[in-house]
C-alpha cells in the first residue's frame, strides 16, 4: 500500500532538489549567452585587427615597389 501512496517527506525533498537543479541550469545558461558574447567581440577584434594589418602592409608594398623599381 505505501507503494501507491509516495512518502510526502521525500517526495518534498525530491521537488526541492529539482528547484536547486533549476537554479544552477538557468545560472548556466546565463552564463553560456555571456561566453558566446564574449567569443563573437573578440572574433570582431580579431577580424579588424587583421583588416588593419593587411591594410597596413598593402600600403608599404606598394610604396616599397614604386621606390624600389
Amino acid at each position: 500500500m505505501s507503494e501507491q501512496f509516495p512518502d510526502p517527506y521525500k517526495y518534498g525533498k525530491l521537488v526541492a532538489q529539482v528547484e536547486a537543479m533549476e537554479k544552477k541550469i538557468d545560472k548556466l545558461e546565463a552564463g553560456m549567452e555571456e561566453l558566446l558574447g564574449l567569443a563573437n567581440k573578440s572574433r570582431g577584434g580579431l577580424f579588424t585587427g587583421m583588416m588593419i594589418v593587411s591594410a597596413i602592409s598593402a600600403v608599404i608594398g606598394y610604396i616599397t615597389s614604386h621606390f624600389l623599381k
